[in-house]
C-alpha cells in the first residue's frame, strides 16, 4: 500500500517538474525572440577609431615655398645715377704746375672710410695704380720696389714724415681719386673737394673736405590706397647717411617682396630717380609705385582630410592685404567636407618699417565620424585654437632673411558620442573624463630663406612648450598639457632650366615625452608621404623627406599656363616615447609620379598618384587611399 502511494507521489513529481521545466525554456524563447516588426540593431565595432580620426588634424608650422623665388631685379630701380653736386674748388687761382709742399693730409667728413685708406687710394692714383680692379684683389706691397707702372710717391703720415712736394694738377687728381672711390664702393652722391685754406711757401697741412650724400626728401607717386608712409618709411631705411647705391637697391627690391603673411606684393612695379636736392651735398628721391591687386579670393577643392570626417574638402578664402592702407591683411577661411566644417580667421598688422609684424588668429573645427564602422557610434568633436604671434626679421634682404618670433596659443577640444546619448567621452589620450583637453603653448620660432637666381633655401625652426595656465589639462598619467617637443623642416629648389626644377623636402619632430594627439607628427597625405590615406601614422616624434622632380611637357604662353610632370619619392618614420603593439609598423614609403598645372595666377592644380611601398591595414574604400590626390586652387578674381 505504502509502495503504490509513493509511486503515486513519484510520478506526480515528475509532471510537474517536466512542466516547470518546459515552461521555464519556451519563456526563454520568448524572450530572445525580438518583437516584429522592429529594425535591425546596428552592428558595434569591436574597437573605437584612433585618436587621430577623433581629433582636429595635426597643427603644423606654415609650408615653405614650392619653388624658387628669385629676389626681384635691380634693372630700371634706379636708372638716373646723379654726380656729386661739390661746390667749386680754387683751382682756377693756380696754375697747374704749381707746386705745393704737403706736410700731411687732414681730411674732413669722412665717416666710411679710414684716413690710411684714403691716403693708399691717393698714392694709387699718382703712381698710376688702377683701382678698377676687384676689391677682393691684393693691394700692392707698399715697401716693393716700385714698377714701371708704378711711382715712388708715398704720402706723409705724420708731421713727422718727409714732406712731398705735389703739383696742384697732381692735388686735383687726389680730389678726384677720392671722388672716384666713393662712387666705386657705391657711394654715388658722395664725393671730395678741396676748400679754401692758406697754406705756407715752406710746407703745411692740406684738408680734403669729403662730402657724404644724404636724402633731403622722398617723394611717393602712384600710390592709391597704400598709405605713402608704408612706402617712405622702408624706403628711408636703405637711404641712412651716406647713401649708398646697393643699400637703397635693397630696400626698394624687398618692398617688391611678398612678406610671409602676404599672398602676392603689394607693389606690382616700381622705379626710382635722383635728383639734386637744394643743400649742399643732398638729394631728392622719387619713387613711382604702382599698387598691385590686395584683395583676392581662393576657391579649393582637394582630398586632403581623413577619411574619418569625408576625404573631400571644399573651401574658400577672402583676404585683404591692405585693409587699412598700412599693409595689415585680414584674412577668412571656411572649409568643409561630409563630415566637418572649420573656420579660420586671421589679422595680420606691421608695427614697424622693420616687418615686424603682429598676429591675431582663431579657428573653430567641428568635426563628426562618418567612416564605417565608427559612423554608428555618432563621434563628434570640436576644437577652438586662439593664437598670438610676434614675429620680427633679424636680417632682411633681397636674397637673405632671417626671422625670430614668438606665438602663445590655447587649444580647447571636447570629444562626445551620441550613441545612445551617452554625450562627452574621453576618445583621444590625455583628455579628462569629460573629453576634454585644453593646450597652453608657447611657441618659438626661427625661419631662415636664402634666396639666388636659380636656387632657394628655407629653413624652419620651432620649439614648442606646454605650459600649465589658462587651466591647461594636467593628468596624472601623460600625456597632458604639459611638454616640450621641437620641430624642423627644410625645403630646397633648384632650377636647371627654365621650368625644370628639384626639390628637396625634409621635417623632424622630436619629443620630450608622450604628446596629446593635437601635438603629434603627422605621416601620410598630400603634403607627406604620398601613397597612404591622410594621418595614417601620428606619434610623439617622426622624420619625413621626399625628393621630387618637375620637368615641364606643355607651354601655354596664350593664358602664361604651364604643365609639369613630377616623379617623386616620399620615405617617413615615426617613433614614440612609449611602447604600443603598434610601435612596429612604423614606416612609410612611396613612389609616385604627378602632374602640376599653373595658368598664370588664376588657376593652379595638382594630381598625384602614389605608390605605397610598405603596405599597412587599409579599407582603400577612397581615392586617397588608393595612392590618388588632387588639389585645385582657384583665383577668380
Amino acid at each position: 500500500m505504502k509502495i503504490k502511494w509513493f509511486q503515486k507521489i513519484l510520478t506526480l513529481s515528475t509532471l510537474t517538474l517536466s512542466l516547470l521545466i518546459h515552461t521555464r525554456i519556451y519563456a526563454v524563447e520568448v524572450a530572445q525572440a525580438p518583437p516584429p516588426n522592429l529594425p535591425p540593431q546596428p552592428k558595434l565595432p569591436r574597437d573605437l577609431p584612433p585618436p587621430q580620426d577623433v581629433t582636429p588634424p595635426v597643427t603644423e608650422p606654415p609650408q615653405q615655398p614650392q619653388a624658387p623665388s628669385p629676389p626681384p631685379p635691380q634693372e630700371n630701380l634706379l636708372p638716373t645715377t646723379p654726380t656729386p653736386q661739390l661746390e667749386k674748388s680754387p683751382e682756377a687761382e693756380f696754375p697747374e704746375d704749381f707746386p705745393i709742399v704737403i706736410t700731411r693730409f687732414e681730411f674732413l667728413g669722412s665717416t666710411v672710410f679710414k684716413d690710411e685708406e684714403l691716403l693708399r687710394v691717393i698714392e694709387d692714383a699718382l703712381n698710376g695704380v688702377s683701382n678698377e680692379s676687384d676689391e677682393n684683389s691684393p693691394k700692392p706691397d707698399r715697401n716693393s720696389v716700385p714698377t714701371e707702372r708704378q711711382g715712388n710717391i708715398r704720402l706723409p703720415r705724420t708731421e713727422q714724415d718727409k714732406p712731398v712736394t705735389l703739383t696742384f694738377a697732381q692735388l686735383l687728381q687726389a680730389r678726384s681719386a677720392i671722388t672716384n672711390y666713393y662712387i666705386k664702393k657705391e657711394y654715388i652722391t658722395s664725393g671730395a673737394l678741396i676748400p679754401e685754406q692758406t697754406i705756407a711757401p715752406k710746407g703745411g697741412v692740406v684738408r680734403i673736405q669729403i662730402v657724404e650724400g644724404s636724402i633731403e626728401e622722398i617723394r611717393v607717386i602712384g600710390t592709391r590706397r597704400l598709405n605713402q608712409n608704408y612706402i617712405r618709411s622702408r624706403v628711408a631705411l636703405g637711404t641712412k647717411k651716406p647713401l649708398n647705391r646697393k643699400r637703397l637697391l635693397d630696400a626698394l627690391r624687398v618692398l617688391q617682396i611678398p612678406q610671409n603673411y602676404q599672398q602676392y606684393s603689394l607693389i606690382e612695379s616700381l622705379s626710382a630717380e635722383l635728383s639734386a636736392g637744394s643743400r649742399f651735398g643732398s638729394n631728392l628721391l622719387e619713387v613711382k609705385i604702382k599698387e598691385a591687386r590686395s584683395f583676392h579670393t581662393f576657391v579649393n577643392l582637394d582630398n586632403n582630410r581623413s577619411p574619418s570626417v569625408g576625404s573631400f574638402q571644399r573651401g574658400i578664402e577672402l583676404r585683404e592685404d591692405n585693409l587699412l592702407g598700412i599693409g595689415d591683411s585680414l584674412s577668412g577661411v571656411y572649409t568643409n567636407t561630409d563630415g566637418s566644417d572649420k573656420f579660420d580667421f586671421s589679422y595680420v598688422v606691421p608695427l614697424s618699417p622693420r616687418n615686424t609684424t603682429l598676429t591675431l588668429s582663431y579657428n573653430t573645427t567641428s568635426s563628426n565620424i562618418i567612416e564605417e564602422p565608427f559612423d554608428v557610434l555618432d563621434i563628434s568633436s570640436e576644437s577652438r585654437e586662439y593664437r598670438i604671434t610676434l614675429s620680427h626679421p633679424i636680417i632682411l634682404t633681397p636674397t637673405q632673411e632671417l626671422t625670430l618670433g614668438l606665438t602663445g596659443s590655447h587649444q580647447q577640444i571636447e570629444t562626445s558620442l551620441g550613441f545612445k546619448d551617452i554625450g562627452s567621452f574621453p576618445l583621444s589620450p590625455g583628455s579628462d573624463n569629460q573629453g576634454r583637453t585644453r593646450i597652453t603653448a608657447l611657441r618659438f620660432f626661427q625661419q631662415w630663406i636664402q634666396r639666388g637666381d636659380r636656387s632657394a633655401l628655407a629653413l624652419r625652426s620651432q620649439f614648442n612648450f606646454g605650459l600649465d595656465a589658462l587651466d591647461a589639462t594636467i593628468n596624472k598619467v601623460e600625456p597632458d598639457g604639459q611638454f616640450f617637443a621641437w620641430r624642423g623642416q627644410a625645403q630646397w629648389v633648384r632650377s636647371f632650366a627654365k621650368d625644370t626644377l628639384l626639390v628637396l623636402r625634409g621635417d623632424i619632430q622630436v619629443s620630450d615625452r608622450r604628446l596629446v594627439p593635437s601635438e603629434q607628427f603627422a605621416l601620410g597625405g598630400l603634403s607627406s608621404v604620398r601613397g597612404y590615406r591622410q594621418d595614417a601614422l601620428i606619434s610623439d616624434n617622426g622624420f619625413f623627406g621626399s625628393v621630387e622632380a618637375r620637368l615641364p611637357i606643355l607651354r601655354i604662353p596664350r593664358v602664361r599656363g604651364l604643365l609639369q610632370v613630377a616623379p617623386f619619392v616620399d620615405f617617413g618614420t615615426t617613433w614614440n616615447n612609449f611602447e604600443t603593439a603598434e610601435s612596429r609598423d612604423n614606416t612609410l614609403a612611396s613612389v609616385g609620379l604627378g602632374l602640376r598645372l599653373r595658368i598664370d595666377n588664376t588657376l593652379d592644380a595638382r594630381f598625384d598618384w602614389g605608390i605605397p611601398l610598405i603596405a599597412i591595414d587599409s579599407d582603400k574604400r577612397t581615392l586617397q587611399e588608393n595612392g590618388v590626390y588632387f588639389s585645385v586652387i582657384w583665383n577668380p578674381f
